[in-house]
């Protein structure tokens, strides 16, 4: 028996930004993010910036892992609340164990 890589829980934390004369995202644009992402626990940040990103917990059995399924929690998200598909301008990936 093989055994497999525990799943552990990760905060993940991704900002996307827009260039140069993005526009600037509103209260009712946020707070439409924040309502898409509430479903998986998530927080939603962007208010007046040129940028809008999400703060989730997964679970992953690597970084990698778990940065990909923030990412698509935010993609989904973002899709559902018509925001611009801006470009990955920060990530920030904790485990449980390294927050300890």
């Amino acid at each position: 028996m093989i055994d497999e890589p525990a799943a552990v829980q990760w905060s993940v934390g991704i900002e996307v930004a827009g260039g140069d004369g993005a526009e600037v995202m509103t209260l009712e644009r946020i707070g439409n993010l924040a309502d898409a992402v509430a479903a998986d626990g998530g927080i939603a940040s962007g208010i007046g910036r040129p940028s809008y990103g999400v703060k989730v917990l997964v679970e992953a059995e690597s970084r990698e892992s778990a940065l990909a399924r923030a990412t698509e929690i935010l993609r989904s998200a973002a899709r559902t609340a018509a925001l611009p598909d801006w470009p990955v301008s920060r990530v920030e990936v904790v485990s449980e164990e390294e927050e300890a």
